[in-house]
């Protein structure tokens, strides 16, 4: 048995997370005050779109390798390589700016080393909780991580806004630079136990390739876990539709009353405060026991009285209602699918089985703006306007002119997204993953307790 002075537990994951959030927050705000930067100086939405470009595709390519590193190599080590990676780059921008050098492909260039840094920071954080915390508690710590997601975008502009004029955008740099060095602080002083080794991460040894490619084996060997996973490409495909075509539909639907820009930031902060109280009702309750409820009826219920309700709503105040109520769920449903997938996935594969859970779920990114913009702007929004050949059939639903056929996909990825939450019921390998798949309780294990299940004889427990 592991004995250490240093904060473990539910304590030792608080004090990490009190350091990313405020960590994160300052990162927001760093965000928003290039990004207003950036639009002085080059007056270019392109510009901005490739700071995107620039960090994500470093992110999506290097995910599995990054996986396989943190499986690897000692897990808080791991924690710390994303953090210091945008900590230096920041640092780089600081200096620049300090001498008045500062360049928009600076930021590409930083950009591009924040990406490959937070290929590791999911993974790892991921992989770590459960090994730090115990089973019981992984609902409420995955609700935490939520919070720390949603929160910081409500309030960093706020705050980065009300600094910019006294403190500058070298200020704001400087007090992000600051809040990484609290970060790794709080990483320094607090222990993350290693993962015990189980059969699945003797089967999965080999060089780094083989071991990247093994968290998709992983995945596929298992239908429950393939199944769950189904359920969020689904549900995350049909939410990038829809969410792609969000803004310009409210942009569309207010340009009359010239309140357009406040319409929106109402509608999205009301999204915002969604998440918020839903990730401080997940970290003080911590979900459902049987966590499988709350990924399929979060994902069925939240599509209807968000995305679904989008979509028919035609005023202001009914889709901020209805950005709210989406978001009360989205703790509940990401704390529970996380907390399934860290209890029931083998800890010392965790690294690179979340690789793959990420790259598979952020594979829908890209594809949705591809399919979602065309389909909007030549077949949707000419076949709603007045005399176009959708409008007799929809108008009931949500009426015609400029944004209903967006207003319209909508709609049908709500209802779609839903029906993959509902429709997950119907299939046992779905709502029965829980019974199925082995329980590694990864924090009692790694301080050398035994497991708190025996494995029962499944195919799709095999490995």
């Amino acid at each position: 048995m592991q004995s250490t002075n240093r904060p473990t537990g539910m304590f030792g994951f608080t004090l990490v997370w009190l350091g990313q959030i405020i960590s994160v927050l300052a990162t927001n705000m760093s965000a928003f005050a290039l990004t207003i930067w950036v639009f002085q100086k080059t007056g270019s939405a392109t510009a901005l779109g490739l700071m995107q470009v620039f960090f994500i595709t470093p992110f999506l390519l290097l995910s599995p390798i990054a996986g396989a590193m943190v499986d690897r190599y000692n897990r808080k080590l791991m924690m710390m390589v994303s953090d210091l990676a945008a900590g230096l780059a920041t640092v780089a921008l600081v200096i620049l700016q300090a001498l008045g050098m500062l360049e928009v492909w600076h930021l590409y260039a930083s950009a591009v080393i924040a990406g490959l840094g937070s290929c590791f920071q999911w993974p790892a954080y991921s992989a770590a909780i459960s090994t730090m915390v115990s089973k019981e508690q992984l609902g409420r710590a995955n609700g935490m991580w939520s919070l720390m997601e949603v929160g910081p975008q409500v309030f960093a502009p706020l705050l980065a806004g009300a600094l910019l004029p006294f403190i500058g955008l070298t200020g704001i740099l400087t007090l992000d630079v600051v809040t990484f060095v609290l970060a790794i602080g709080m990483l320094l002083i607090v222990h993350v136990p290693q993962p015990p080794r189980t059969a699945a991460g003797q089967k999965g040894q080999g060089n780094l390739w083989r071991e990247a490619i093994y968290g998709f084996q992983y995945i596929f060997a298992r239908p429950s876990l393939l199944g769950l996973q189904l359920v969020f490409f689904t549900g995350n495909l049909m939410a990038n539709l829809g969410y792609t075509v969000l803004a310009p539909m409210v942009l569309a639907r207010t340009a009359n009353g010239g309140n357009d820009e406040i319409a929106l930031g109402v509608v999205l902060t009301a999204g915002a405060v969604g998440g918020i109280v839903s990730g401080v009702v997940m970290s003080a309750w911590g979900g459902f026991k049987r966590r499988v409820h709350g990924v399929l009826l979060g994902w069925g219920i939240s599509s209807l009285l968000g995305h679904f309700w989008l979509g028919l709503g035609r005023s202001t105040p009914e889709w901020a209602a209805a950005l709210f109520l989406g978001g009360l769920f989205i703790a509940l449903i990401n704390g529970s699918n996380q907390s399934i997938w860290q209890s029931k996935v083998a800890p010392d594969v965790q690294g690179r089985v979340f690789s793959a859970r990420l790259l598979i779920a952020w594979f829908t990114g890209p594809i949705a703006p591809l399919i979602a913009g065309p389909l909007a702007d030549y077949v949707l929004e000419p076949g709603m306007r007045e005399g176009g050949s959708l409008a007799p059939v929809f108008s009931w639903l949500v009426g015609f002119g400029p944004g209903a056929g967006m207003a319209l996909l909508l709609v049908f990825t709500g209802l779609a997204a839903s029906l993959a939450g509902f429709g997950g019921y119907l299939f046992p390998a779905i709502r029965n993953a829980e019974d199925i798949l082995h329980d590694y309780d990864a924090a009692r294990e790694a301080e050398g307790a035994p497991a708190a299940q025996v494995e029962r004889a499944s195919p799709s427990a095999s490995i």
